[in-house]
């Protein structure tokens, strides 16, 4: 009788080691669990934080269309539309600019924006016309708004106007041009990216070196006066 109870608590004893090491086993994994989960949701987090603040495109609700140069997505169709439309204003303005100037640095900034946004739009029309993409015909009622402003301005208030609501659209578009550039899978969006980038930091360039831009207006996003 007292070597069955011997047996009896021997094993009780192991029973009982047996489940704290399988809790603690049990815990062990649920702690790792956690460990990795947490971080991968943190990730996520501020993964779609950070891409909150990249600009969104105007989704046209046609999804990404499978094309010969390759797939062509709503973002890519929306830069298209944004290279055409910012020479719909532009390449008025800096021909007025050319026109109508008094400084040699506005004289060559308007140049610059005629010559660039003449290209420009012919890149974009023949881009578009490859991926059956239609563009703007007329400038945004803001951008009429812009080129009142400049015809209403005279002498160096003209200039300075001039100077500033060109360089801040241009620091606007610039940023698109660098997101499509660096995201796209289109040869043919690709190619125009790559050459509106070019030509957007020739005109910031050009419209800087009038020493007329008001940079402090340009980080707090205030109109230029």
């Amino acid at each position: 009788m007292r070597n069955v109870g011997r047996r009896r608590s021997v094993i009780g004893n192991v029973r009982s080691r047996f489940s704290v090491g399988t809790g603690l086993v049990v815990a062990g994994l649920s702690l790792t669990a956690v460990a990795i989960l947490l971080p991968v949701q943190l990730f996520a987090s501020s993964g779609s934080a950070a891409g909150s603040s990249a600009p969104a495109a105007q989704d046209d609700g046609l999804g990404v269309w499978n094309t010969p140069s390759g797939p062509l997505s709503p973002l890519d169709r929306e830069f298209v539309r944004k290279v055409r439309q910012a020479g719909l204003w532009e390449l008025p303005a800096g021909r007025q600019a050319l026109q109508r100037g008094t400084r040699q640095a506005i004289k060559h900034a308007g140049r610059h924006l005629m010559e660039g946004h003449t290209d420009l739009n012919q890149r974009a029309a023949d881009t578009a016309r490859a991926l059956n993409i239609t563009l703007p015909g007329q400038p945004t009622p803001e951008q009429q708004g812009w080129l009142a402003q400049l015809d209403a301005a005279e002498g160096d208030a003209y200039e300075r106007l001039f100077a500033n609501l060109a360089r801040q659209a241009h620091g606007k578009v610039f940023s698109l041009v660098a997101q499509v550039r660096a995201s796209t899978r289109n040869s043919m969006i690709r190619d125009l990216a790559t050459r509106a980038n070019s030509v957007v930091l020739d005109h910031i360039t050009a419209l800087e070196q009038t020493g007329l831009v008001d940079f402090e207006a340009l980080t707090d996003g205030q109109p230029p006066k």
